[in-house]
């Protein structure tokens, strides 16, 4: 085809304004508000930080940033030819995005109010440079959210399905099995899915490149929709096929190899193979010689106005921005002061007596105001109660949060085999439960536990977490606990259920009442 008979893009007058001179002060003033933000919000940045520093699941939260910078960079072109311009439709957007991390960050909900933190980015964008900008960088802003740590609500499913895939794979492999929740047993040992065997890593490690990935090498948006739902389904099934591979190569190896080091070795050996295929089949429908949107296209829409002052949309977003940590201070200083909480024994109803312990196990429950473990004994059998009282939960020192466990990741003595919800009935009304097994090479035992808020009884965290929020909104204690009680199951869990449902319908009154008692006025 000859040079004259090429299409030619026609670029419209609004496009044909000088570029450097109409960005200069917009984006002196852009990264200046987005610097400010981070300033402003230190808190919500490190505690991101410091998650992607302790945990190997969100390393790459460090590289988000850069690659996000990066991708703007590539687009520079196109932005060049866009006259940014403040759009106030940007400050509704950052109203809604405070009024969302306040209450998260008064009931400590990291993920939400990290969330919120990273929204305000392309919300301050769009306050500043406008929509055809924000349009034009939608995929680098909205990569952002990849640097938020979630997905560990995640870890318990996942850890079924790798169980459930590996005990289905064995017995199709003619192999005996024995299960008991993520715990199994097969003739050459003793195997149990962990956090870290969950795939949650991959899962994350594969979305975020399979993002990446279709951005990059896609334009329709079937293709790159196809590819990242592959990018989800294919690591969860390559982790099931992981796990039956260690699994098997240990048992025929008679239990010399895929232990230790060379099990994890092993692990991301074989998922960087499955990314590596994933990524080659991929390439099969590549797009990237297509050349992308032209800024034409990207701002068609554009007003032929001249450019606005910023300053006016830079001030009221400032203004935002310093409003909710004010607030949050604000409330945090008028809740300084001691913590004085002292947690009596609840006494002893009807034919129980308080005894010594009767096990070593106790709950991996941190930072509690006032802690209380009591044994009581009738008629030859044993119960106890654990009570873990919070006042002015703060962050690292609330009742609802991820380290907060009935028994910790690898334990060196005890496992948790289950932990379903259940009804009971005390003093004749119904209470929302979960039950627990514990077992030791010592003893068995029982659980049911459940949260007190200041009188009310449940076990939902989110309405713990709300019932936080709605205290510290208000000015209010927001005394809570966690109650649990214990008994054992060496005559069996039928028995164990019935010694549990006697306890706790004898001692309801008295535990809450020490409950209710428990703090100093």
């Amino acid at each position: 085809m000859s040079a004259d008979l090429q299409p030619q893009v026609e670029i419209p007058v609004a496009l044909q304004h000088e570029g450097a001179p109409a960005w200069r002060m917009p984006l002196v003033l852009a990264v200046m508000l987005l610097l400010t933000l981070l300033g402003l919000y230190w808190q919500t940045v490190e505690s991101m930080v410091s998650i992607w520093s302790r945990s190997e699941t969100f390393t790459h939260g460090f590289l988000i940033a850069p690659i996000s910078l990066f991708l703007i960079w590539q687009r520079r072109k196109v932005l060049a030819k866009l006259t940014p311009a403040p759009d106030y439709r940007g400050l509704a957007v950052l109203l809604l995005l405070g009024l969302l991390w306040l209450p998260a960050h008064y009931a400590s909900v990291l993920v939400i109010e990290q969330w919120a933190l990273v929204a305000m980015i392309p919300a301050l964008v769009w306050t500043l440079l406008g929509w055809p900008v924000v349009w034009a960088m939608l995929f680098p802003l909205a990569f952002l959210f990849f640097a938020v740590p979630v997905g560990e609500e995640l870890i318990p499913p996942l850890m079924d399905f790798t169980a459930d895939f590996t005990v289905a794979a064995l017995q199709l492999t003619g192999i005996p099995v024995y299960r008991e929740g993520t715990f199994f047993e097969i003739p050459s040992g003793h195997w149990s899915v962990v956090e870290g065997c969950s795939g949650v890593r991959y899962l994350i490690a594969s979305v975020t490149l399979g993002c990446l990935y279709a951005y990059l090498t896609y334009r329709s948006p079937l293709r790159r929709t196809v590819f990242v739902l592959l990018s989800i389904v294919v690591p969860i099934i390559a982790n099931g096929l992981r796990a039956y591979m260690i699994v098997m190569i240990a048992h025929l190896s008679d239990m010399r190899l895929a232990l230790g080091v060379d099990h994890f070795i092993y692990g991301w050996v074989f998922f960087g193979l499955v990314m590596l295929l994933l990524f080659w089949l991929g390439s099969f429908w590549r797009e990237d010689h297509v050349e992308g949107e032209s800024a034409a296209a990207l701002s068609s829409s554009a007003p032929l106005r001249p450019a606005r002052s910023p300053w006016p949309a830079a001030g009221a977003a400032l203004l935002l921005l310093m409003l909710w940590p004010a607030l949050a201070y604000v409330n945090m200083v008028a809740r300084e002061g001691a913590v004085n909480v002292a947690l009596a024994v609840p006494a002893a109803a009807d034919a129980w007596r308080t005894a010594e312990s009767k096990t070593e196990w106790r709950p991996h429950y941190l930072t509690a105001d006032a802690e209380l473990q009591q044994s009581y004994v009738q008629d030859e059998r044993w119960a106890g109660v654990y009570l873990g009282y919070y006042r002015h939960q703060r962050q690292g020192a609330e009742l609802i949060n991820s380290t907060n466990v009935l028994i910790k990741q690898k334990d060196p003595v005890w496992r948790q085999v289950a932990d379903t919800p259940r009804r009971i009935t005390v003093q004749g009304k119904p209470i929302d439960v979960r039950q627990a097994k514990l077992r030791s090479t010592g003893q068995d035992l029982l659980v049911w536990y459940w949260y007190w808020m200041d009188g009310v009884y449940t076990t939902n965290h989110y309405m713990a977490k709300l019932w936080e929020a709605k205290a510290k909104l208000f000015g209010e204690t927001g005394d809570a606990a966690v109650v649990m009680i214990v008994t054992d199951m060496s005559a069996g869990q039928e028995d164990a259920e019935a010694v549990l449902a006697r306890f706790v319908d004898d001692m309801e009154p008295a535990i809450r009442g020490s409950l209710e008692n428990a703090a100093d006025e």
